[in-house]
Formats: structure tokens, sequence, C-alpha cells
């Protein structure tokens, strides 16, 4: 249980901290961020809207108790990064561009399986009590 523990902290820390830096920059509208909406084809206004949803989705990560709200969250972050992947590759960008991007989903595959297997044994004991989950 502590190895799971350790490697999910772990996981979802890096993860919040990439959705973190990029969701700042993104609801400060930095002269990146704009620069790179636009690059992509998206309106500037765009960018702050997707920068609140990320730290929000952060918010939801590390806080306990909202499991469903948690899974909401990794559901956006797989849509933000797939759209990301998507318009990276759709503007001709070179797989030097948009492969990092793949790290993202690796951090979320593995935060997301591990969460899941740590609610599964919480869940686990009171079933075997015959208490209902």
């Amino acid at each position: 249980m502590k190895k799971t523990t350790l490697l999910y902290w772990l996981s979802t820390g890096l993860l919040v901290a990439l959705m973190t830096m990029s969701g700042l920059m993104n609801s400060m509208s930095t002269p990146e961020s704009v620069a790179a909406f636009a690059h992509l084809g998206y309106p500037a206004y765009l960018s702050p809207f997707l920068g609140v949803a990320k730290l929000l989705g952060v918010i939801a990560l590390v806080v306990p108790g909202f499991p469903r709200l948690r899974e909401w969250a990794y559901a956006g972050f797989v849509f933000d990064l797939a759209g990301a992947m998507y318009s990276s590759i759709a503007v001709g960008d070179s797989a030097g561009t948009w492969l990092p991007i793949s790290l993202g989903f690796l951090l979320i595959a593995i935060s997301y399986r591990l969460n899941q297997r740590q609610t599964e044994a919480t869940a686990f004991p009171a079933a075997v009590a015959g208490v209902p989950a």
C-alpha cells in the first residue's frame, strides 16, 4: 500500500505541476500562451478559459473527498492534451513539438490507475465486513 501511495503522489504531483504551470500561463494570457494559441488558430479569449479550467482541475485532484469531481478532472486533462496534440499535428508542427504531450498522457494514466487502486483498496475492507460502499 505504501508503494502505491508513493507512486500515486509522485505521478499526481508531476501532473499537478504540469497543469498548474500551463494553467497559470493560460489564465494570465502570457505573450507565449497567446502566441501559441494564435499559431494553432485559436482566439486569444480561449486561453484564460482553459487556464482557469486547468487550475480547477488541479484543485479537484488534490482536494480529498470528491471522487466524482476527480474523475471529471482526469477526463478534462485528457481532452485538453488530446486537443493540444491534435491541433499541433494539424498545423504541421514537427514531432518534437507535439510528442512531449505524450508525457502528460502517461502521467494522467499512471495517476488515474493508482487512484483507482487506492480507492478499491480502501473500499474492499468495508465490503468484506458487509458494510455497503
